[in-house]
């Protein structure tokens, strides 16, 4: 089931949370039936004496008339991850209610993308967790993509490091292999609470998920667009006012360069604001949505099975249409789309990201029931003749970054630092990519470094408390997040 990002609160803010305690995978009561039970009602009719006729005698009669009680409520079924690990499932309180469990192992670092307290999966996949198996009174259980391994210890990674943001890890067919939003918090800590928006979409929330602007790594976008359109030069001044707007460079107050006629590639690697405005404003608005659109996916939403990828962009002047360019003003997504993305940039065609792996049998999850989402399914295409000129962009990048992969992997990047209204956002979207993925077969999950490729996004939400004023200046960070997925990796 799709759950649009909209319509969650609205639905969730009449729900009452679920009851939470902590609990062991390893130690799940078995549900007792619940029998259907036939009532009787008696019903007594009586005679009346009549003064012409004698008397009769009265009698009773007892009439059985059978009532069916409704079905006993299907108790929902239980979450594992791509290691088969459990992550979520249903104890009995009476014969009619249940509550969700979260294993304590995995609780805190999954509790803001799987709960329906902060409209996770626990939500998104009510249908089928919900759907009975054989007719009975258990629901469907499902796999997901996600690697708790992982998860866990990048979740600790960023506590440890103070990195208030989000991580994502996608892998080459879209399948999430992490998804990490810190802070986060203990579920079985929230029992018989009101909805609290906070949970969903507030400093607790998923952040993974969450709309913000996202800087220069729009920047992959602008960097095709004006490869299309034969933009390869334009006048960079540094510091550029038309209209009463000012637009300015990051290094408008440091570089004795300017002014300087700035080449495409020297645009992208040095970060140029101006030159991808000028170049917006020369390519124009409808072309630029148009090209967004069918390029990247951007402006139509991307209906994936744990919600729909909402960007945002709106553009009512030129000052609007400069500044898209480079990620600001109205223009708003998420880390997983970054993924997305990322993907697109390195590989070339963008596919839909998906956690459903598969759909097993609650009472033995060794039994698939279902196929879970379409891996590698593409949805937007660079078109051949535009690919090298980014990649040779996302490969200077890398370069300057010194980010450390392992052997047979190159790396590719592009750095974003957003004005937000809460205050600076920093990205590095990256993609690792393995040499031998060929992003034209089915991976194995529990060997996936083998022939896999990664593509890692990383958001920081609080770079004043580090000293940061620039997205590049963390990548230190970022190093260390590549460093505990390959550390938590087959």
């Amino acid at each position: 089931m799709t759950v649009n990002k909209k319509i969650i609160i609205l639905m969730l803010s009449f729900m009452t949370l679920v009851s939470c305690s902590d609990s062991t995978e390893n130690n799940i009561p078995a549900f007792n039936p619940v029998n259907t039970v036939t009532e009787t009602t008696t019903v007594t009719e009586e005679t009346t004496t009549s003064v012409t006729e004698p008397p009769t005698e009265t009698t009773t009669e007892e009439e059985t008339v059978p009532t069916t009680e409704p079905p006993p409520p299907v108790v929902k079924g239980n979450i594992y991850d791509t290691n088969g690990n459990l992550l979520v499932y249903s104890e009995p309180v009476t014969e009619k209610i249940s509550k969700r469990i979260y294993s304590e192992e995995y609780a805190v670092p999954f509790a803001n993308i799987i709960t329906e307290m902060s409209a996770g999966y626990d939500l998104c996949f009510e249908d089928i967790l919900s759907d009975p198996v054989d007719n009975s009174d258990t629901g469907k259980s499902i796999q997901i993509t996600i690697d708790s391994d992982v998860q866990n210890a990048l979740y600790s990674y960023m506590a440890d490091n103070n990195l208030i943001g989000s991580v994502v890890v996608m892998r080459t067919d879209g399948s999430i292999l992490s998804q990490v939003s810190y802070p986060s918090y203990d579920p079985s800590a929230i029992t018989e609470t009101e909805y609290d928006e906070e949970l969903a979409w507030g400093l607790c929330g998923n952040k993974a998920f969450q709309n913000a602007e996202p800087g220069s790594c729009f920047k992959i976008m602008s960097e095709v667009i004006s490869d299309k359109h034969g933009i390869y030069s334009l006048w960079d001044e540094g510091e550029w006012t038309d209209s009463g707007a000012t637009i300015v460079n990051w290094d408008h107050d440091r570089s004795y360069n300017y002014p300087v006629e700035r080449s495409l590639y020297s645009a992208f690697i040095n970060s140029s604001n101006i030159f991808f405005a000028k170049a917006f404003d020369e390519i124009g608005k409808d072309d630029v949505l148009k090209d967004l659109d069918e390029i990247f996916h951007f402006v139509t939403d991307i209906q994936c099975d744990f919600g729909n990828i909402e960007n945002n962009i709106e553009i009512n002047c030129n000052d609007d249409l400069r500044r898209s360019a480079f990620g600001q003003s109205y223009i708003l997504t998420c880390p997983v789309y970054l993924a997305t993305l990322g993907r697109e940039a390195v590989f070339g065609d963008m596919v839909r990201p998906f956690v459903l792996e598969k759909v097993v049998d609650t009472n033995n999850p060794d039994k698939i029931l279902e196929s879970g989402s379409e891996p590698n399914e593409v949805i937007a295409t660079i078109p051949e003749e535009y690919r090298q000129n980014l990649l040779d962009g996302m490969k200077g990048v890398a370069s300057g970054l010194g980010v450390y992969v392992p052997e047979n992997f190159s790396f590719y990047a592009k750095t974003g630092t957003a004005e937000t209204w809460t205050g600076d956002f920093l990205y590095i979207t990256g993609c690792l990519r393995n040499m031998n993925d060929n992003a034209d077969g089915n991976y194995d999950y529990t060997n996936y470094s083998q022939n896999g490729s990664y593509i890692v996004v990383m958001q920081i939400q609080n770079p004043s408390d580090h000293g940061f004023n620039f997205a590049s200046e963390s990548a230190y960070f970022y190093q260390g997040i590549i460093n505990t997925i390959f550390a938590n990796q087959n």
